[in-house]
């Protein structure tokens, strides 16, 4: 699994045909790619990775404070693009995404692991819909993560 991660202070959201699906207040921003080699360890890592990065201010300052320091939300948009490849040519190449069917069983059983271990918001877009997502990204903040690399 491949995961964006942008913090922000200010609500964010998700809306696909003018619905929201998925709010929340403050908290990160997750942007959500599945391999086709991805398991239930690489959502038990990457859940934990996430809860508990301290990326947020504290009063010095210092990026020292998790999601659960800051009582924040989570909100994960499924992004297959994650996993393309611009090795040759300029029209990328996804070989190394999950298929949509697996993909699709990966994001949502990753989602229901966030909520059984985050007691706070967890919302999400619509896999495989055309989403729009809104937010600031905050200072700006934004880390990448790899399962396979354990980074």
């Amino acid at each position: 699994m491949k995961a964006v991660i942008q913090r922000t202070i200010m609500p964010a959201k998700v809306t696909v045909d003018g619905k929201v699906t998925g709010a929340i207040d403050k908290g990160l921003v997750v942007y959500l790619g599945v391999g086709k080699e991805d398991t239930e360890e690489d959502i038990i890592w990457l859940s934990r990775k996430i809860i508990n990065l301290r990326i947020f201010s504290d009063d010095e300052g210092k990026m020292n404070k998790s999601l659960v320091d800051i009582d924040g939300g989570i909100l994960v948009i499924s992004q297959f693009t994650l996993f393309a490849s611009t090795k040759k040519g300029n029209r990328p190449s996804y070989l190394n995404s999950g298929s949509p069917e697996m993909a699709n069983q990966m994001y949502e059983a990753f989602m229901e692991h966030l909520r059984s271990v985050y007691d706070r918001p967890v919302a999400a877009g619509i896999f495989g819909a055309d989403m729009k997502v809104s937010y600031t990204n905050d200072g700006p903040v934004t880390i990448i993560m790899d399962t396979k690399n354990k980074e």
